[in-house]
């Protein structure tokens, strides 16, 4: 008996020398940890880009794709101007990889939060001090020169959309190397896209009369587009402070209105006023709103959480043409030709 017992120990250690010495070994499952996966089935987790408004948002994810997760801070129908972060924004913030924002003071709680949140090595970039120069800014209505704060609104330019989807290719393949021929593809496809979206911007101006090429908004946001295509802003309902306008500013655009002979006035769907429908009402001219950061209809601004073909950056642009067509004497049908929907993402898939 002793003897078998020596050699049935022998045995099992010639056994454990002979096992593989890169084996994973699991580790056993105890009542607590009935669901634990194998060592070698836990995949990497995806890096974090923080995004602010939903326009951003949404020309960063169609570049990300799925290699990263694009996660935007700012609720859609919000005013990016006045929103504070949330608490739960700082935890998200001390996440992230790669904080994209506009810039130009345009969502600077959130960024002051960002550089008090975010890790050390976690880049701050600001895609609007990257796309345009000092010389290049605009100062208006709502953003008076001795404010101090330029226009920031540079997104609702398509020419400057481009310019902000290659500045994201750029900065996430910087983050993720490895994806650099990935975002390059999405970068290629999304340029079409946008490359569309300036064309038909430009024949819809084109079908409006010169006399009405003029914008009066509640929100000053049109400047930039406004000087890409060739229209001219001619006032903005909102004052610089972000409050409702006195009687005497109210009595001054009216007047500007019957002057221009402008036939329509333009709301905004992030900005409710009963003020621009007494506007309207006094001059005689029709209204309607248009939107800046608000993507139409219901969806994620992130494209691949999104199963909306009109939920898109291009979609709110496109939106936008039509409503500016319609009420400006222009052919709203030459808008019916744009591809809106993401180049990434779920609603990418039903669109084929």
């Amino acid at each position: 008996m002793k003897t078998s017992a020596l050699l049935l120990i022998f045995g099992l250690f010639l056994t454990a020398c002979n096992a593989p010495q890169n084996a994973a070994v699991a580790p056993s499952p105890t009542e607590n940890d009935a669901t634990a996966q194998p060592v070698q089935n836990q995949t990497k987790s995806k890096l974090i880009v923080v995004t602010t408004v939903a326009p951003i948002t949404n020309i960063v994810s169609n570049i990300a794709g799925d290699r990263t997760e694009v996660k935007g801070i700012i609720p859609e129908g919000t005013d990016s101007h006045t929103f504070e972060p949330r608490p739960s924004d700082a935890d998200l913030l001390s996440k992230a990889n790669l904080i994209i924002v506009n810039g130009l003071r345009l969502e600077a709680p959130t960024e002051k939060l960002a550089k008090t949140s975010k890790p050390k090595e976690t880049n701050v970039y600001e895609l609007s001090n990257n796309t345009i120069n000092e010389a290049q800014w605009i100062f208006d209505f709502s953003f008076p020169k001795e404010k101090g704060d330029p226009n920031p609104h540079l997104w609702v330019n398509p020419k400057y959309a481009e310019a902000y989807a290659k500045l994201a290719a750029k900065q996430l393949t910087q983050l993720d190397p490895e994806g650099k021929e990935y975002y390059a593809q999405n970068l290629n496809n999304y340029l079409q896209r946008l490359d569309a979206l300036d064309k038909v911007s430009r024949e819809v101006v084109a079908s409006i009369p010169a006399k009405n090429r003029k914008l009066l908004t509640y929100h000053d946001s049109w400047a930039y587009w406004a000087r890409e295509y060739g229209f001219e802003v001619i006032g903005a309902i909102q004052p610089s402070d972000f409050k409702e306008p006195s009687a005497q500013d109210v009595a001054k655009l009216i007047d500007q209105i019957r002057k221009t002979g402008v036939p329509a006035i333009f709301g905004s769907e992030v900005y409710p006023s009963k003020v621009e429908e007494q506007i309207a009402r006094e001059a005689k001219v029709k209204i309607a709103n248009t939107a800046d950061d608000e993507l139409p209809g219901t969806g994620s601004a992130n494209a691949i959480e999104n199963n909306n073909p009109q939920h898109t950056y291009i979609g709110m642009m496109a939106n936008n043409l039509r409503i500016i067509a319609e009420n400006l004497g222009g052919n709203p049908q030459l808008v019916d030709k744009l591809n809106t929907t993401n180049v990434v993402g779920p609603a990418t898939t039903a669109n084929k």
